[in-house]
Formats: structure tokens, C-alpha cells, sequence
């Protein structure tokens, strides 16, 4: 046992228990404790520039901010979210903005989201409740360090100057306070590891503080693809990493240092780097993504760390928390923000009336000055804690490629991807549809990544499955695209996909599995 880590851990347990039990007894409770929040953001608020074009002081419930407050994406609220990065106060929260954080999507322009200290304590919130129930669950977890992915750094790029400060320093101060001292006192990593910008110098390096820790109790991870991708390095650099840390480094920039072990290095050889359960054997917990296209990674971490739980990760965007793992379920995060879900009629629902089985978009208000935002996540409920719906997330909807018509987006695609790889009894490592303009005409292809040949019939099913959508199936009638095709990827796909988008200036822990990808000319990318 860590006695340092395990200091830190109890300390966090405890106090994480008094949000464990607001949590739970709010549970019980969806419709009272959502309406609550909401109007505490309108009366704070109701001076802002925002709340007086909106009337916030004459709103006094949910029925009447749904009808006076529009929802709104984020190119609508840019333009006050400007004037923040300005220095502005007062404009979407009386609250002083203290961060400007950074964000994108698969393929559009960065973007700024406001962080406020009521914003961090709403996500602290969740983190308290999803930790606590972690800790009782596995009480093994005390015991030892963690490994929280850190996102690295991407080279910097030019900016707008603004008044604000854009970006924190260290993954974990999106919590700040107690929380973010404690966990730091648990990190296997150092916070200096961001700034190694070549990515298979930062695996590199993870890879030998993780083979140091003999105490390690937990990981948590965003792709699983990621934690698949530090095990291939392992593999493929055993003996340079047991080098390594038979010997120490000391980088001069960044500046950090792994002091040696020689002791650790020597049991490591006996082991070899094919069994993760023996390298970790006190390894309790494995957190990542594991809906919609996470899935299939998902199985292979699974059967890479026999005997140690993998739990899915709760749906966290850099806006909100939207739900966080408690048990079997992934309630919605009630305590943290404000929720509404548009159904597929465009429809409106509070939190408190959702129904099992079907699927919605999330709408979301926050501490932070997000006021109705439509995250563009799609969520399907699959069941309750208490009154809570769980929600599944089941895919993006600002994700459509509409190249000459054919509208693609990615929810369908998705669904078409499903229906054959059940019927063709396949679990791919890694599959996404994008257009290739070389070509005449152009057209969409499959990559994929199976461990072993896909059948022929594979690409025929899929084009039948495309052409349900009629607008697809018109543009190929038109001959403005050729049918599908599929181009089998030996290796390393989702570490050239992430490597690629991580080139044109995203941060690694922004990159999220698809099943289509906006961008075109993969073929160029993928070997």
C-alpha cells in the first residue's frame, strides 16, 4: 500500500461522501431539485447583459424560460462570449469569468467555453458523487495511485488576444479547491508531461511512469483506443523502456525527470510486456468511454486486463457534466446543471418527464453562462436510479457530410455500421466512413480495421444500407457519387486518425470515436 495515496484517497473519499448522499437523496427528488437550480441561475443572473435582454427577473419557472429564451448553439452565443475575451463583465454571469477554456469538435474552429468558480463546483459535484461511489464499491482503490490521461499539448497556435486567461494549466484544475489537491497527491503522472508535443515521445515517456507505479489502482482513460495504443507501444519499445528505467532520464525540455530503477527494470524482464495484469496486479479500476462507436475498444480492454473492472464513462463535455457511472447506471448529473431534452419532433422535455427507450438531444444551462445550449449530443434512456433517468450516448448530430446533397449524418451512419457488422459478425478495432474527392465521381469509403478480412459481401451490404437514405441514394443514382468502397487498414488505424487530427491543431482529449468523419481524403492519410 501507498501510504501517501492512500492518505489522499480516504481524505477525497471523505470529503466526497457529503455529495455522495446530496446526490442520492436528490435522486428521489429530479423535478424539485432541477427546477431549484434553474432558478437560482435566473436570480443571479438576472442583471447580466444576458438576463435583462431575456427577462430573467420576470421568469419565475421552467414553463417560462422555455418560452422566452430561444435555444442556441454555440455560433450564437460567440458573439457574447467575445466580449468576455474582451475583459467585459456582467455580460452572461455576474459571476467573474476566471478561464477561457478551449474546445472543438471533430472538425470546426476552436472554441471557447466560460469557466466560473460556481461552473468548477458544479463539476466537482459530479466528480464527488461518480468517486465516492467508485471508492465504496472497489474500497481497493484506496490504496494506491492513479493514472489520469493527461492531454497533451498541442504546438501553439495563434490567438486573438484576449483579457482572459484561455486554457488551464493542468487537467485537473478543472476541479481546483481540495479536490484538485488531492488528486494530484494520487497522479502517477507529472503535470510537466503536456508539453512533450511528439506523440510517440509522450507515450514513451507515460509508459515509464506507469511502469514505476506498482501501486497502480486505477485508470482512467477517455478512448479506450488510447490505453490500447500505450500497450502496443509497450510491446513494440519493451526493451528501450526497461532501458530507461534501468537507467533514469532527465529531460531538459520540458523539464522532467524519471529517476531510475533498476530493482523495478529487473522484474519487469522476468514478466515480459504481453501479460498488463502481472506489469499492474493491483490494478482495480479501468474508466473510459464505451458507447456507441467506443464499443468494440471497449472489449478489447476488457480481455487486454482480465479480472480488473471497466466501467464506461459517464457523457463530459468541455461545456458540462452531463452524467456521471453510479453502479450499473449513468444517471443525469442533476445536481450539476440544468437539463432539457428535444425529442425527434423538436418537442421539449424537462428531466423530470423523460421517457424510457426513447431517444433525445440534450439541451443544457450551466453555472458558467450557457443558457439553453444545445450540446448537439444525442442520448437514449435505458433506465432510472430512483426518478433519474440513466441516458446512453448514442452519437453526435452536428456530425453530417454533405458533399453533393446526400446529407450523411452521423447518428445513421452509425445505426448502417451496426446492422452490418451484426450481420457479418464483426467486431471492428476501428471503422469510419468519409468521402475521397479522387475520383470521377467521388465518393465515400469505409476504413476499417478488423483482425481479419472483411467479407466481400460487406461493402454491397453496406451501400444497400446508405440508399436508405434517399438523399444518398440520389446522388449516386445522378452519378454524383460512386458507391461505397472499403479500404481494409492493416494497423494503427485510430493512432493515425487521432495522430493525424492532433497535426491539424486538436487537443488529443477532444478526439472522439466516429462512425463518419466530415473530413475528406483519408486514402491519403491511412497506409
Amino acid at each position: 500500500m501507498n501510504a501517501a495515496a492512500a492518505f489522499a484517497n480516504t481524505s477525497w473519499l471523505a470529503a466526497s461522501i457529503p455529495e455522495w448522499l446530496r446526490f442520492r437523496r436528490a435522486a428521489c427528488n429530479v423535478e424539485a431539485v432541477q427546477r431549484r437550480l434553474l432558478n437560482l441561475y435566473l436570480s443571479r443572473n438576472a442583471t447580466t447583459e444576458f438576463g435583462r435582454a431575456h427577462d430573467f427577473s420576470a421568469l419565475t419557472s421552467w414553463e417560462d424560460y422555455a418560452e422566452r429564451v430561444p435555444i442556441r448553439t454555440y455560433d450564437d452565443f460567440h458573439p457574447w462570449i467575445e466580449r468576455i475575451a474582451q475583459g467585459e463583465h456582467n455580460v452572461l454571469t455576474s459571476e467573474k469569468v476566471a478561464m477561457l477554456e478551449p474546445s472543438s469538435g471533430s472538425t470546426g474552429p476552436e472554441k471557447w467555453v466560460p469557466y466560473t468558480r460556481t461552473l468548477q463546483a458544479e463539476y466537482r459535484r459530479a466528480v464527488a458523487a461518480w468517486m465516492a461511489q467508485n471508492f465504496i464499491d472497489s474500497p481497493g482503490l484506496l490504496g494506491g495511485r492513479a493514472y489520469w490521461s493527461l492531454t497533451p499539448q498541442p504546438p501553439k497556435q495563434e490567438r486573438a488576444q484576449t483579457r482572459v486567461p484561455v486554457g488551464f494549466d493542468d487537467d485537473s484544475a478543472y476541479l481546483g479547491g481540495l479536490a484538485q489537491r488531492l488528486v494530484s497527491l494520487t497522479l502517477v503522472t507529472q503535470p510537466e508531461l503536456r508539453k512533450i508535443h511528439d506523440m510517440e515521445r509522450f507515450r514513451h515517456v507515460t509508459l515509464l511512469l506507469l511502469l514505476r507505479c506498482q501501486d497502480l489502482r486505477l485508470v482512467s482513460v477517455w478512448h479506450p483506443s488510447y490505453l490500447l495504443l500505450l500497450l502496443a507501444h509497450l510491446r513494440r519499445h519493451w526493451s528501450s523502456l526497461l532501458e530507461d528505467l534501468h537507467a533514469g532520464i532527465d529531460l531538459a525540455e520540458p523539464q522532467l525527470q524519471i529517476s531510475a530503477d533498476p530493482a523495478r527494470a529487473r522484474d519487469l524482464d522476468q514478466l515480459g510486456p504481453d501479460d498488463a495484469g502481472a506489469i499492474w496486479p493491483s490494478l482495480r479500476l479501468i474508466s473510459c468511454w464505451g458507447d456507441a462507436h467506443a464499443a468494440g475498444p471497449l472489449e478489447d480492454v476488457r480481455s487486454s486486463f482480465p479480472g480488473v473492472s471497466v466501467q464506461p464513462k459517464g457523457l463530459v463535455a468541455t461545456e458540462a457534466f452531463a452524467t456521471l457511472p453510479f453502479g450499473a447506471c449513468r444517471p443525469l448529473a442533476i445536481r450539476s446543471h440544468f437539463f432539457e431534452f428535444m425529442d425527434e419532433h423538436g418537442i421539449v422535455h424537462p428531466g423530470w418527464s423523460l421517457q424510457q427507450g426513447e431517444s433525445y438531444s440534450i439541451v443544457v444551462t450551466t453555472g458558467g453562462g450557457l443558457y439553453r445550449y444545445r450540446l448537439q449530443d444525442r442520448v437514449k434512456v435505458t433506465g432510472y436510479l430512483h426518478d433519474v433517468p440513466s441516458l446512453c450516448f448514442t452519437g453526435k448530430e452536428d456530425n453530417i457530410s454533405d458533399y453533393f446533397g446526400e446529407k450523411l449524418d452521423e447518428t445513421f451512419v452509425a445505426q448502417c455500421l451496426e446492422i452490418v457488422f451484426d450481420k457479418f459478425d464483426l467486431a471492428p478495432r476501428f471503422s469510419m466512413l468519409a468521402m475521397d474527392m479522387p475520383g470521377n465521381p467521388p465518393g465515400y469509403s469505409l476504413y476499417l480495421q478488423c483482425e481479419s478480412a472483411a467479407p466481400e459481401e460487406l461493402t454491397k451490404q453496406l451501400e444497400l444500407e446508405l440508399c436508405r437514405n434517399p438523399h444518398y441514394e440520389l446522388c449516386v443514382r445522378l452519378g454524383q457519387l460512386r458507391p461505397v468502397r472499403t479500404i481494409e487498414v492493416a494497423e494503427r488505424a485510430y493512432e493515425i486518425y487521432s495522430q493525424s487530427l492532433v497535426q491539424r491543431g486538436m487537443r488529443l482529449g477532444d478526439i472522439k470515436p466516429t462512425p463518419l468523419s466530415r473530413l475528406c481524403d483519408w486514402s491519403k492519410t491511412f497506409p
